[in-house]
């Protein structure tokens, strides 16, 4: 389905809290084995993880796949869940691991993603047709250009600049330090920035 930048913000809207309260007694009835526990788990997060992974593949259908991966590896270790983390959290990190796996599969059968599927975040008012066609497109392009990035940078870039997570969260997803991360996403949006002047992209006010 369609992924809207703005949905990002109202995923942590006013129902947030409530949101944790009820997943912490979910959590505590599915590590017991209780599977309708864990089917409200699933509707309660799928949306957010499916946002998490389609930033970081840029491909709606693929996302449908590996978000179910996903879950079903969650499912197998929720006994692991150990609430250091929110529960959301713990989620998105067994996510980026399938998705790294992923990666990794692609590269052992040299798969290349140029058969990008029209990238489904088009930003809110964005004019005429003519000109969301011209952002997708540039979207696209980006995310040719992360797949040329090492993984280190393509991840703390996606997560924190195209996916939009506080410092803190996103640096604690990929397991760094805070300063550690800005300097990742820095690196990555300079090279980002470099090829997309290489290929003719960049706005008038030079920004990726």
């Amino acid at each position: 389905r369609p992924i809207d930048l703005a949905e990002r913000r109202a995923a942590r809207g006013d129902s947030g809290v409530e949101r944790g309260l009820a997943t912490e007694g979910l959590v505590l009835r599915a590590q017991r084995g209780d599977l309708a526990a864990w089917s409200r788990l699933y509707q309660l997060h799928f949306d957010a993880i499916f946002r998490h992974v389609c930033y970081l593949t840029g491909d709606g259908v693929l996302t449908e796949d590996l978000v179910q991966e996903a879950f079903a590896r969650a499912m197998t270790s929720a006994a692991s869940y150990d609430g250091r983390s929110s529960f959301v959290t713990w989620l998105r990190g067994i996510a980026l691991n399938v998705v790294r796996m992923h990666w990794r599969r692609a590269r052992t059968t040299d798969r290349v993603r140029g058969d990008l599927r029209r990238l489904q975040s088009v930003a809110p008012g964005a004019g005429t047709p003519d000109q969301a066609h011209v952002q997708d497109r540039r979207m696209q392009v980006v995310y040719e250009i992360l797949d040329t990035l090492p993984g280190t940078l393509r991840e703390a870039f996606v997560l924190r600049e195209l996916e939009g997570l506080p410092t803190a969260e996103a640096a604690e997803q990929l397991g760094i330090s805070p300063g550690n991360l800005a300097v990742r996403a820095t690196r990555a949006r300079q090279r980002i920035r470099t090829e997309l002047g290489r290929r003719g992209w960049l706005d008038a006010g030079g920004a990726p």
